[in-house]
């Protein structure tokens, strides 16, 4: 299947290379470009990609701005995409916000052009891009910089999980893939698959950016935990 993407940058050039990269993939197809948050909001509506790539900082309306958009569509829009935020800093403010938004992860304007055709993948296929290690630091810096959170109501609804599905959220949350996951615990892939999607379900969450998020403020994963 054909992953449909829209690339959300005010920078010409940075569009205009990560639509050449992209579209040369023959599972994947830009479907459409904007030069601001607000037309990549209207875009997005619009065009029903599957992923959205969005630039954090953008005139008339940043990136963190539109992702809320087009994660919390108005009533009759069906169809909500992925977001990719893209960065040129790895420990930035915005990409806390967007991942605590429903955005499914970050990446580097810088990074190698295979990096980004696999991030495209990865999040086409419901799996939030938290992997690399810059990502957990990005999190736990982020996190430690805030005030404590309140943890009483996280704790409750902590209370309603499984010992082992509290154990593959705290993995989750160190940056451990699913494979790493079924390893360290010894257990099938899909097996793992499966208490994920309970977990998600159970805590009320979108995906696993927002389960890393909520084991940081919840207490049960504390930033320079290894």
């Amino acid at each position: 299947m054909t992953i449909r993407v829209i690339i959300v940058d005010d920078q010409a050039m940075v569009r205009a290379g990560f639509a050449a990269l992209l579209s040369a993939q023959a599972d994947i197809d830009v479907v459409g470009e904007a030069p601001d948050g607000r037309q990549g909001v209207d875009l997005a509506h619009s065009a029903h990609p599957d992923v959205v790539l969005m630039d954090v900082r953008m005139p008339e309306l940043d990136g963190l701005a539109a992702a809320r958009q087009i994660l919390t569509p108005p009533p009759g829009i069906v169809h909500v995409p992925k977001v990719l935020m893209l960065t040129t800093f790895d420990i930035d403010d915005y990409v806390y916000e967007a991942l605590r938004a429903g955005a499914s992860g970050f990446l580097l304007k810088d990074a190698p052009p295979a990096d980004l055709i696999s991030a495209v993948r990865i999040v086409a296929a419901g799996e939030a891009l938290l992997a690399p290690s810059v990502t957990r630091r990005l999190i736990a810096d982020l996190v430690d910089k805030r005030p404590a959170p309140r943890k009483d109501r996280a704790a409750l609804r902590l209370g309603g999980l499984t010992p082992r599905e509290t154990e593959v959220l705290e993995l989750i949350a160190r940056g451990l893939s699913n494979q790493e996951i079924a390893e360290h615990l010894v257990l099938a892939e899909q097996t793992v698959k499966t208490h994920i999607g309970r977990i998600l379900a159970k805590l009320g969450l979108r995906d696993r950016a927002q389960a890393v998020i909520f084991a940081y403020e919840s207490g049960l994963v504390t930033p320079g935990d290894q």
